[in-house]
C-alpha cells in the first residue's frame, strides 16, 4: 500500500488534539493549519532546486530557489482548512478549487464547482483532510489529469486503507502524504478512529 505516513512527534501530538472531541472549532482550525505545514514540508521534500548567487550584507554566496511552481487545490469545503498553511509556505502558489459534496446515503460525491489555474509543469498539492472511500479524491485527480497535471501529491490528515487502495489502483503515480493510516471505515463510510466530520469541526456546523 503506497502511502507516506509522517511519524514526526509533533505530527502525532497535533493529530491527537484534532481527534479529541472536546477540541473547539477555533483550536481545531489552528491545529489543522499547524499540521498541514508539517505535512506540506514532507510532500515537497523532493522539489527540484535552482542555484543562483545572492549578495549577503558581507559577500556574494550561492543560494537556491524552488525550480518547480506549486499549485494548491483544496477540495471544498474541508480542504479550505489546509489552504492557509500552503499559501504561507509558498508565497507564489497558484490556487484552484474543486467542489465535491458527499451524499450521506450513498457516500458518493457530487461535483458542483471547479476552477483551476494553469497547471503546466507544477507540483499540484491536492488538499483534502479525510481520505475515506477514495471516491472524492479519485474524482478530483481525474479533473486534475484532464487539466494537464502530471505531478500530484494528495495531502490528507487521516486516511483509511480502502481509500488508499482505490487511489493506488487507479492512479499509482499519485503520492499520498498523511498524518495517519487509520483502521478502516464504518458502515456509514466514516474513518475509524478518525476525528469525525472535518468540515463540521472546522467551522462549528455539527450537532452539539
Amino acid at each position: 500500500m503506497q502511502i507516506e505516513v509522517v511519524h514526526h512527534p509533533l505530527v502525532k501530538h497535533i493529530l491527537t488534539r484534532l481527534r479529541d472531541e472536546t477540541t473547539e472549532p477555533s483550536q481545531f482550525r489552528a491545529l489543522a493549519r499547524q499540521l498541514t505545514l508539517l505535512l506540506a514540508i514532507e510532500a515537497t521534500r523532493d522539489l527540484p532546486l535552482r542555484e543562483h548567487t545572492v549578495q549577503t550584507p558581507l559577500e556574494p554566496t550561492q543560494g537556491h530557489s524552488l525550480a518547480q511552481p506549486i499549485v494548491a487545490v483544496p477540495i471544498l469545503r474541508a480542504g479550505l482548512g489546509m489552504l492557509e498553511a500552503i499559501t504561507e509556505l509558498f508565497t507564489e502558489v497558484r490556487v484552484g478549487y474543486i467542489g465535491l459534496e458527499r451524499d450521506e446515503q450513498t457516500a458518493v460525491a457530487r461535483a458542483y464547482y471547479c476552477k483551476l489555474p494553469p497547471i503546466g509543469e507544477s507540483r499540484v498539492l491536492l488538499l483534502d483532510p479525510m481520505l475515506a472511500t477514495g471516491g472524492s479524491a479519485a474524482q478530483a485527480v481525474e479533473v486534475l489529469l484532464k487539466a494537464g497535471a502530471r505531478d500530484i501529491v494528495h495531502i490528507c490528515v487521516v486516511a483509511a486503507p480502502e481509500g488508499v487502495q482505490l487511489l493506488n489502483e487507479r492512479f499509482p503515480q499519485v503520492k499520498i502524504v498523511a498524518a495517519s493510516l487509520d483502521r478502516g471505515l464504518n458502515d456509514r463510510k466514516f474513518i475509524l478512529p478518525g476525528l469525525g466530520d472535518f468540515g463540521d469541526r472546522l467551522y462549528g456546523t455539527g450537532a452539539r
